[in-house]
């Protein structure tokens, strides 16, 4: 199978750095062409970061061009065909056309060629192997075209092969299909991925949460999810009950509020009922310290509700800060019966839009010229005064915050 089209908009290709590097290679007996996401998201007209580039040069070549015009080329993954070669600052990843002889894993043995079609061949899915060249001409040799049309995602050859070559095809299968496809999954690459989800477990943490924090924030995510769900896989990543209801009620109350999708939020509301799952999910899925953190501020959700009026509200943002301060109240509507036109549950998400938490304004020299010594009466008396600021609902003036200072130094320097 082979196609040819015309890309819509070839405006992206003539850019500078990118224009430079296929003019370098495509040329004296090679060919360059731009591959994958790149070219799938051009055609139906989503943004993109990454450019990769595929070429018949093998990496020496690749290489020795890069050296000769005067740019730095980085040996990323000679061994597998890649080079990075960074242009005004710009890294762009070139790859030599190549068969997979022999894959295990992430790993593969592979042979340099010069064939677009047996490239195509060995990638995932028919939507990531179309290829364009310098003059916008996409060509296909898997039905790639087809599947963009029809908002299907389907993997290249036999799924269960394409699967037993990386497991972590199974994640993103459901991650892609969240992303581009409308309907139900493709049903021979479903069943290839429910037959092998045991072999998720042989995954790196790091891989699984890559996959899985793109996959929360897709525009698809909730459907998504409850097939990965009902077929085992999502318990599987999360080692254990996904809340979709909660994770469901997120996304609308995320876009009731005009909040952009956000992973770590997301998450918090599949998988975080209690600390351990927090705990859990952090170690399940190697979280960084920041993002556990957010998840452990989740803790108290159910308290958190509108009734307790906007002096608590506030208060609680004063502790935690604006982040965790959403994410909880974000957490605690989305499990809340209201729905997401809720007006109540509205003004208390969006306090931080309009309330700045101010930091506290005394210091231990205001108690030190009070006569307070330093050490635990000092300590004690800036806890005090900090207490007693915060339920004077964080007074700005002069004269209120002069007197809570009094009242903290003279019990104080009483019990010091």
């Amino acid at each position: 199978m082979s196609a040819v089209a015309e890309l819509p908009d070839t405006g992206w290709l003539k850019d500078g750095a990118l224009a430079r590097l296929l003019s370098l290679l495509d040329r004296d007996g090679e060919e360059a062409r731009v591959v994958g996401g790149a070219v799938r998201n051009a055609l139906i007209r989503l943004p993109f970061d990454e450019v990769d580039i595929a070429t018949t040069a093998v990496p020496d070549e690749v290489t020795r061009r890069a050296a000769a015009a005067g740019l730095k080329a980085i040996p990323t993954g000679a061994e597998h065909g890649t080079v990075t070669v960074v242009i005004d600052g710009k890294p762009f990843e070139v790859t030599t056309l190549r068969v997979d002889i022999e894959t295990y894993g992430r790993k593969a043995k592979v042979s340099f060629g010069r064939d677009w079609a047996k490239d195509a061949a060995r990638r995932d899915f028919t939507i990531n192997a179309l290829s364009v060249s310098a003059d916008g001409k996409i060509h296909d040799y898997v039905g790639g075209l087809a599947d963009i049309a029809a908002h299907k995602v389907r993997f290249i050859g036999e799924p269960a092969q394409r699967i037993a070559e990386d497991y972590l095809r199974i994640l993103r299968f459901f991650r892609f299909h969240a992303w581009y496809a409308h309907g139900p999954p493709d049903a021979a690459g479903l069943h290839a991925c429910v037959v092998a989800r045991a072999g998720l477990e042989t995954l790196s943490r790091e891989r699984v949460r890559v996959e899985l924090m793109k996959l929360l924030v897709a525009p698809r995510a909730t459907p998504t999810l409850a097939v990965m769900a009902e077929t085992g896989i999502l318990g599987t990543v999360l080692g254990g009950v996904p809340l979709l209801a909660s994770f469901e009620n997120m996304a609308k109350v995320e876009a009731a509020i005009g909040a952009p999708a956000d992973a770590v939020q997301r998450l918090g509301a599949l998988g975080v009922a209690t600390m351990e799952d927090a705990e859990r999910l952090s170690e399940r899925l190697r979280l960084s310290n920041a993002e556990f953190e957010r998840l452990m501020a989740l803790e108290y959700w159910w308290r958190v509700k509108p009734a307790a009026g906007e002096h608590a509200a506030r208060v609680l943002l004063y502790q935690l800060g604006t982040k965790s301060f959403v994410d909880r109240a974000l957490v605690a509507w989305s499990r809340s019966d209201a729905g997401a036109a809720d007006a109540a549950w509205r003004q208390l998400a969006t306090l931080a839009q309009r309330w700045i938490a101010p930091i506290f304004p005394l210091k231990a020299q205001d108690f030190l010229s009070r006569g307070v010594p330093k050490g635990p009466p000092m300590g004690a008396a800036l806890r005090a005064a900090e207490q007693a600021w915060v339920d004077a609902d964080f007074p700005d003036d002069r004269a209120a915050i002069e007197a809570i200072a009094e009242r903290a130094a003279k019990d104080n320097k009483i019990s010091g």
